[in-house]
């Protein structure tokens, strides 16, 4: 990069960063930075909660949301502004929008939980209309977009926006007040990249020693990408689990600002981030969503690392649907190798279903799924069977059994595209 290429790329001065925090002061609530008995005590550090999960749109997106919209010139406001979004920042914009009384657009995809969809109408009330359009963020985006510029709306980017990065950079500056001894590290999640260039930059100037990790999903690693390419590429296809980080081409400002400022990228499993969002709700009565639940899920990946180190965990969300609750254990058990699933080929005579119980089956495993019809003029009928183990050390004598007795066709969790197998 030439040195006018570099003079040129943006950086967040406190000064504006400071100004930021004034202005989101009226509507922002100062979540406090705690600390965590079940974190601290597994990994033999000084772990702390910096939780956004806590204000009033349950994550910390209208800290960025607000700081752009209140920044607008009046005859702008009174056009109106317009964004996209997975269901967060839509939150914060609505709310924005509500409490400026200015008129807003809300684009979102059609596989947004419905809990962030209701939530953003009901924080908009009558100020907002949600349009429901695309499958990924980034679909909504690219409509969005074309509608704005249709209408002369205002854009209000979730993550590559100078006012949204500095709004989000506030989060660093209350970390900084809060904590009662330097901070060695700090992780953050990531999607778009708003909240880690933000936060990467207020930490690099006021605490330098201080590593920030970012955090983004296995199945949409769009920054750690382009961190290995030296650029802003765009994933073809993205998994949309973590629907608070799932975006195929992150910030140009924020690669930039992540590049310069960032210690280390990581990424991790969605079947990890369930089982730590089943962790804090069962041990900590925390109810987190994915995207908020990424930081903590990456601490294992650094155990050795943090190991009597003070450490905080940006918990940044919890919108979480209810009912998403049964694909989320789902996950939590595939990942932790206690929950397998297999075509089973059964012999199409009588007493098979039961010798497939009594002699290929642990005593401790259990069938959570069987699908199965029975097929004549065939010497076996395939099924599909979910088998839930009570020790991972359990799956390979069970796999063994059911070749010794020939029941085995195939193992499914390696293939998910067959998880909708039909006989």
């Amino acid at each position: 990069m030439d040195e006018l290429a570099a003079a040129k790329i943006y950086r967040p001065q406190l000064e504006a960063v400071r100004d930021a925090k004034k202005r989101i002061s009226k509507v922002t609530l100062l979540t406090p930075l705690a600390p965590s008995f079940t974190y601290s005590r597994k990994f033999k550090a000084n772990v702390s909660l910096k939780r956004e999960d806590l204000q009033q749109v349950r994550s910390y997106k209208i800290r960025g949301a607000y700081n752009k919209i209140s920044s607008l010139p009046k005859a702008q406001l009174e056009k109106g502004v317009i964004c996209a979004s997975a269901g967060n920042h839509a939150q914060g914009v609505a709310f924005a929008c509500n409490n400026m009384q200015t008129k807003g657009v809300i684009y979102m995809p059609v596989t947004t939980p419905r809990q962030k969809v209701e939530q953003t109408q009901m924080f908009g009330g009558e100020w907002v209309e949600v349009v429901l359009k695309g499958d990924t963020f980034d679909d909504s985006y690219k409509e969005a977009v074309t509608h704005g510029r249709e209408k002369s709306l205002v854009f209000i980017h979730p993550f590559d926006d100078e006012k949204v990065i500095e709004g989000q950079a506030t989060i660093a500056l209350e970390i900084l007040e809060q904590a009662t001894a330097p901070i060695d590290f700090v992780f953050a999640p990531l999607g778009g990249g708003g909240l880690l260039a933000g936060l990467s930059s207020v930490f690099k100037q006021l605490s330098p020693q201080t590593k920030v990790i970012g955090v983004e999903p296995e199945g949409a690693a769009s920054m750690t990408s382009s961190l290995r390419e030296g650029q802003v590429v765009e994933l073809d296809f993205i998994e949309r689990f973590v629907d608070g980080a799932a975006v195929q081409k992150v910030g140009s400002k924020n690669f930039n600002l992540c590049r310069e400022n960032l210690h280390q990228m990581v990424t991790v499993p969605e079947g990890k981030i369930c089982q730590t969002i089943l962790d804090l709700y069962n041990q900590d009565a925390i109810v987190a969503e994915p995207a908020g639940a990424m930081a903590l899920s990456a601490l294992d990946f650094f155990a050795e690392e943090i190991e009597g180190k003070n450490v905080v965990c940006i918990l940044s969300g919890g919108n979480n649907d209810i009912t998403r609750t049964a694909e989320i254990k789902e996950r939590a058990l595939l990942y932790s190798g206690l929950k397998h699933y297999f075509i089973v080929r059964f012999p199409q005579r009588a007493g098979a279903l039961k010798e497939f119980v009594e002699a290929v089956l642990g005593k401790d495993d259990d069938i959570t799924h069987f699908e199965y019809s029975k097929k004549h003029h065939r010497a076996n009928g395939p099924a599909v069977v979910g088998i839930e183990l009570k020790d991972k050390a359990d799956f390979d004598p069970l796999v063994q059994r059911m070749k010794d007795y020939n029941f085995y066709g195939q193992y499914l969790n390696n293939n998910p595209d067959l998880f909708q197998f039909l006989i």
